[in-house]
Order: structure tokens, then C-alpha cells, then sequence
């Protein structure tokens, strides 16, 4: 419904229009086909125009699984992963060594 009404494309120009796109908590479910579509879109007009940043608790390797269509997952990994500032935290989560518990 939201193409058809423009809605889809304006949120896209918001989007694009933005110096820094943070993608937080990227993988916590797998992507259908119409988010996978949305996702390369965007990062499509951003490679080599703007900045991405993806955090994640899924390895890099693990995100074919989440994105969930070979060639798209190519496109998209390829935009992201190629140009990209890669920096893979080691060790025990700072909540759990501050005793800090979400409950």
C-alpha cells in the first residue's frame, strides 16, 4: 500500500537525504522479501554517497542467513562489507560483568 500511495518513496528520500544511517541490532530476525528489497535499495544509494553504520550480535558470516536471498545477499554484503571500517568486539559482555541485568 505504500508505493502505491508515494509514502514508500518519501520515506526513502528522508532516508537518503540523511549524512549517517545506523543500522543497530541488525539480524535480531530474518529479513522477508520486501525488507530485503528496502535494504539494498537504501544501501545501494548510499554506497559511495554516505555512511553506514551496522551493529550486530551475529557475525558478518551469519548475515546470508538473515538477509535470506543469495544474489541479494551478495549485492548488499558486497556494497557493505567491501569499503567498509570493520571492528569485532572479543570478550564477555559489559553487562555481565557489571552485574547489570535488563529485567
Amino acid at each position: 500500500m505504500a508505493k502505491a500511495d508515494g509514502s514508500y518513496l518519501r520515506e526513502l528520500a528522508k532516508i537518503e537525504r540523511q549524512d549517517v544511517i545506523i543500522l543497530d541490532d541488525f539480524g535480531l530476525q530474518a529479513l522477508d522479501s520486501q525488507n530485503r528489497i528496502t535494504l539494498l535499495e537504501i544501501i545501494e544509494d548510499r554506497h559511495n554517497n554516505g555512511s553506514i553504520i551496522v551493529t550486530s550480535q551475529i557475525p558478518v558470516q551469519g548475515w546470508y542467513d538473515i538477509i535470506g536471498e543469495k544474489t541479494i545477499d551478495d549485492a548488499i554484503l558486497d556494497r557493505l562489507i567491501h569499503q567498509s571500517h570493520r571492528i569485532e568486539l572479543q570478550g564477555e559482555s559489559m553487562r555481565k560483568k557489571r552485574g547489570i541485568n535488563k529485567e
